[in-house]
C-alpha cells in the first residue's frame, strides 16, 4: 500500500517538473517566434496609421481600438485554432501557406515601391475620381476600417502560421499558450504603438500651447515637426520588413535558396551585424525582384480577364 502511494507520488513529481519545464520554456518560445514576426508587426504599425488620416482626430483611438479589437478576435478565434488544427491533421500545407504568404508580403512591398516612383506621374484620372467622390465621414470611417481589417487578416494569418510553424515540435498545450500570448501581446504592442503616434500631433499642440512653459512650448513644436517626417520613415521601414520578411518566408522553403543565403552570411559570422544587414537586403533586393514578377503576371490576368468580359 505504502509503495503504491509513493509511486504515487514520484509520478506527481515527475509531472509537476515536467509542467513546470513546459511553463518555462513558454517565454522562451514567445520571445523566439516574436523576433521571427517582427518584420510583419513592423509592417503592420507602419501601415495601419494611415487609416486614421483624414478622419475626425476624436475618433481616431476609438478607430484604432476597433482595428485593434478585431485583429485581436481573428487571431484567437479564427487564424490560431485554424493553423492548430492545419497543423495537426495536413501539417504538409504549413509551409506552402507560409510560401503563399511570403509571396504576398513580397508582391505588396514592390506595389509600394513602385507606388513611390509613379506617385506623380500615373493615373492621375483615378486621383481625380477619388477626390469628386461624394461619402460621409461615417461611410469613409467604415471604409477605412474594413481596409484595415482586410491587411491586418492577412499579416495576421502570416503571424499565427509562422508562430505554429516555431512550435509545431511542441506539445499541444506549448503550442496553444505561445500562440495565445504572441497573439495578445502582438496585438497589444501593435496597436498601443499606432494609437501612441497617431494621437502624437495632438501631445505636441498641447505642449506647443501659449500657456505653458516656453521649453515645453518647444518640445511641442518640435514633436509636431517631427511626426510626418517619423511616419515618412516609418512607412518606409514597413516597405523594406514586408520585402525582406517575405523573402526570407520563401528562401527558408527552398533548400538551395536556403544554403546559399546561410552561407552568404558565413562569411561575415565574425561581424554579426554586418550578416545580419546583408541577409536583409539581400532578401529586400529578392524580395522586389519576386514582386515585380507576380504584379507582371497579376497584370496579365487582369487583362485577360478584361478581354473575356469584353468578348461575352
Amino acid at each position: 500500500m505504502s509503495i503504491g502511494f509513493f509511486a504515487l507520488l514520484d509520478d506527481v513529481a515527475a509531472l509537476v517538473k515536467i509542467s513546470a519545464a513546459t511553463l518555462d520554456d513558454i517565454p522562451a518560445q514567445v520571445a523566439k517566434t516574436s523576433g521571427k514576426v517582427s518584420g510583419i508587426v513592423i509592417d503592420d504599425a507602419a501601415v495601419t496609421p494611415k487609416y486614421v488620416v483624414g478622419l475626425d482626430p476624436a475618433r481616431e483611438l476609438s478607430i484604432i481600438y476597433n482595428i485593434g479589437k478585431k485583429s485581436l478576435i481573428n487571431k484567437l478565434l479564427f487564424l490560431g485554432p485554424a493553423a492548430l488544427l492545419l497543423g495537426f491533421f495536413v501539417p504538409w500545407i504549413i509551409q506552402p501557406i507560409l510560401m503563399f504568404g511570403g509571396a504576398y508580403l513580397c508582391f505588396e512591398g514592390y506595389e509600394k515601391v513602385h507606388s513611390v516612383f509613379t506617385r506623380f506621374s500615373s493615373h492621375p484620372h483615378e486621383e481625380k475620381e477619388e477626390e469628386i467622390e461624394n461619402i460621409t465621414p461615417e461611410e469613409l470611417e467604415k471604409l477605412r476600417v474594413k481596409g484595415a481589417v482586410r491587411t491586418d487578416f492577412i499579416l495576421s494569418a502570416e503571424i499565427m502560421a509562422i508562430t505554429f510553424a516555431t512550435v509545431s515540435d511542441k506539445d499541444i498545450t506549448t503550442q496553444i499558450i505561445v500562440m495565445l500570448c504572441v497573439a495578445i501581446a502582438i496585438t497589444i504592442a501593435v496597436y498601443g504603438f499606432v494609437g501612441i503616434i497617431v494621437k502624437a500631433d495632438d501631445v505636441g499642440l498641447y505642449m506647443a500651447n501659449e500657456k505653458n512653459r516656453p521649453f515645453v512650448q518647444k518640445i511641442g513644436r518640435g514633436i509636431v515637426q517631427f511626426m510626418p517626417h517619423f511616419l515618412t520613415t516609418l512607412s518606409y521601414i514597413g516597405t523594406a520588413a514586408m520585402l525582406w520578411v517575405g523573402a526570407e518566408i520563401i528562401v527558408h522553403g527552398i533548400p538551395p535558396l536556403h544554403h546559399g543565403l546561410e552561407d552568404l552570411t558565413e562569411i561575415f559570422s565574425s561581424l554579426p551585424l554586418l550578416a545580419w544587414l546583408v541577409k536583409a537586403i539581400s532578401c529586400a533586393i529578392g524580395g522586389i525582384g519576386l514582386g515585380f514578377m507576380i504584379a507582371k503576371i497579376v497584370n496579365v490576368i487582369s487583362i485577360l480577364k478584361v478581354k473575356t468580359i469584353e468578348k461575352k
